[in-house]
């Protein structure tokens, strides 16, 4: 049973192969077990680029499946016209185009399954180029966001340096109303005399300017504070939002592009393997000899070919004869004296009604 089923994925006549040798029936059934398994991996590696794709398991398996019949089908569809011929050059230049086509089916099979195969090396190349997005992300994101936060900071130093400046100077002025006070600097007379009380007036004018300079300026900077943090907010938030973009960064052309990045001899060793499987029952058939099955089917169609020029060439004969034939009646009959009045009588009476016909007309236009 199994047999018969390889048989029939080879694309052979069942009918034909049927009397032949057991040796040439384990041969197109060996052909056929290839188109077979061709068009498994064919649906094993559709299935796993669609579901990298889609993840969606069952739309993949049945995407995956049409894949595979139609590899099934073209496998089969080629390995069925490759037919033995007596001359060897014929026979290559009948093969390359199907080569040709199977090259391509291979090329096409081997990449998702590569894929799967080397799964955990490109897990990690694209972990390593997430983390370089990110980072890459957060230096953009921060291009947006830090020269506000920058000049939202020198804003609370220059008020928090109107402070400071205006310390020193209150602690300048507190130095100056006590060593007055003292009698080490001023008027250098011990005791507070009016000049300690001038000193001292600008002292305290000065102290309450700082604290309301104190006050104006810490309600500005935790205006501004709120603003940073704020800032800092939204860029925290933002970055949140455009991770999930980075974390999915992991599809079917990703996976591609991170093959690529990984040693290329043993993708070629895989697209190799595959170049053989798909490319085998084509260089089986070319370098076979002509078997049983070749001739029997050399004989059937040559027999069919033999028949259908012979009625060919019967039908132009018998057009070639038939046309003879009626020259040489139309020819008799030309030379009868008969027929020959009777026509000439007919054209007679047909123009003597043309001119009755026209004298008619004239007479009605007069």
């Amino acid at each position: 049973m199994l047999k018969k089923f390889f048989i029939i994925c080879s694309g052979s006549d069942t009918d034909i192969l049927a009397n032949c040798s057991i040796g040439e029936q384990n041969k197109f059934a060996g052909i056929g077990a290839t188109v077979f398994f061709t068009a498994v991996m064919a649906f094993i590696a559709c299935s796993y680029a669609l579901y990298t794709v889609f993840d969606q398991l069952y739309a993949a398996i049945a995407f995956g499946f049409i894949w595979g019949l139609l590899i099934f089908n073209l496998d089969r569809f080629i390995v069925s016209t490759i037919k033995k011929r007596n001359n060897s050059i014929d026979e290559i230049i009948q093969a390359s185009p199907r080569l040709l086509l199977a090259v391509i089916i291979a090329i096409v099979i081997s990449k998702p399954l590569e894929l799967k195969i080397f799964e955990k090396e490109i897990n990690q190349v694209l972990l390593e180029q997430k983390n370089d997005l990110t980072l890459a992300n957060k230096e953009q994101i921060a291009l947006q966001f830090t020269p506000n936060v920058e000049a939202l900071e020198n804003d609370v130093k220059a008020l928090q340096g109107q402070i400071s400046t205006k310390e020193a100077e209150v602690n300048a002025l507190y130095d100056t109303y006590i060593s007055e006070a003292e009698g080490t600097a001023g008027t250098q007379l011990l005791g507070k005399g009016p000049v300690y009380k001038e000193k001292r007036e600008k002292h305290d004018a000065a102290l309450a300017e700082l604290q309301q300079l104190k006050t104006e300026n810490k309600a500005k900077i935790a205006s501004i504070e709120n603003q940073i943090t704020q800032l800092k907010t939204n860029y925290e938030t933002q970055i949140t939002s455009s991770q999930p973009i980075i974390d999915g960064f992991d599809g079917l052309m990703a996976r591609v592009s991170a093959l690529a990045e990984l040693p290329w001899l043993p993708s070629l060793f895989i697209l190799l393997l595959f170049l053989a499987i798909e490319t085998s029952p084509i260089f089986a058939k070319l370098l076979s000899p002509k078997g049983e099955y070749d001739y029997k089917l050399e004989d059937a169609e040559t027999a069919v070919k033999t028949w259908v020029e012979q009625k060919v060439n019967e039908r132009k004969i018998l057009l070639k004869t038939d046309q003879t034939i009626n020259n040489r009646i139309y020819n008799d009959i030309a030379e009868e004296d008969e027929l020959y009045a009777y026509k000439r009588k007919k054209a007679r009476e047909l123009m003597q009604l043309q001119a009755d016909a026209f004298f008619k007309h004239q007479k009605n236009a007069l």
